[in-house]
């Protein structure tokens, strides 16, 4: 059986979500680098192991303490490379932030590529790479849970999209990504966000008003 489960880390609310085969115990753990205190016991009170460190995009919110969440867990820790530039400069991110520590940098384990398919027991996850947040956005879609189901990270949010003004990428970018990426799928796929409520793709299709 394929468990999905999120819940917001950090201090920016950011949507962690965990992927786990309930008979491998193998998981998938997805924007968990600003909530090492939360995902560390959550794994642990479920016996998991987590595999693999996913990121939709390196802002310092869902990547912050990738550093620290790999120390714990052993999972391998992974980026589309078009945000590899955004993620060394966290410092700068966190300079920013009041609220945030410098961060370590640390070299990560590996490249998330676009149509690239993450294995844990007998879910899958396909990385769509979608730029328009950052350069190097992705979102991920999930076969083998009960519901089809998108992690869409900061690109696509209940009734909005992610900001597109923070350096490399245009409105139209995102838009396009969404439009390329996201609508194909049916209307009952379930929609994670990297922040606040989950969606459907039918309810954006019908009445996000940037996808009219």
């Amino acid at each position: 059986m394929i468990k999905i489960e999120s819940f917001a880390v950090g201090m920016l609310g950011c949507n962690c979500t965990v992927v786990w085969d309930e008979e491998s115990k193998e998981a998938v753990v997805v924007d968990g680098g600003d909530g090492v205190e939360r995902v560390v016991p959550f794994l642990n009170e479920r016996g998991l192991r987590a595999t693999h460190l996913v990121h939709t995009h390196a802002h310092i919110d869902h990547i912050g303490n990738v550093a620290g969440l790999r120390d714990q867990t052993g999972g391998a820790a992974l980026l589309h490379p078009g945000d590899l530039p955004l993620y060394r400069a966290l410092a700068m991110q966190a300079s920013w932030l009041p609220m945030y520590e410098t961060p370590k940098i640390i070299d990560l384990d590996g490249d998330l590529r676009d149509g690239q398919i993450l294995s844990v027991g007998s879910a899958r996850l396909t990385v769509l790479h979608t730029p328009g947040h950052t350069p190097g956005s992705v979102c991920f879609a999930i076969e083998g849970g009960e519901q089809r189901t998108i992690l869409s990270g900061d690109t696509l949010f209940a009734g909005s999209i992610g900001r597109w003004d923070l350096g490399g990428t245009s409105m139209e970018d995102i838009v396009a990504s969404i439009h390329r990426k996201l609508l194909d799928f049916p209307d009952d796929t379930r929609v994670i966000a990297g922040h606040g409520p989950d969606t459907t793709i039918g309810t954006e299709r019908n009445t996000n008003p940037y996808l009219q």
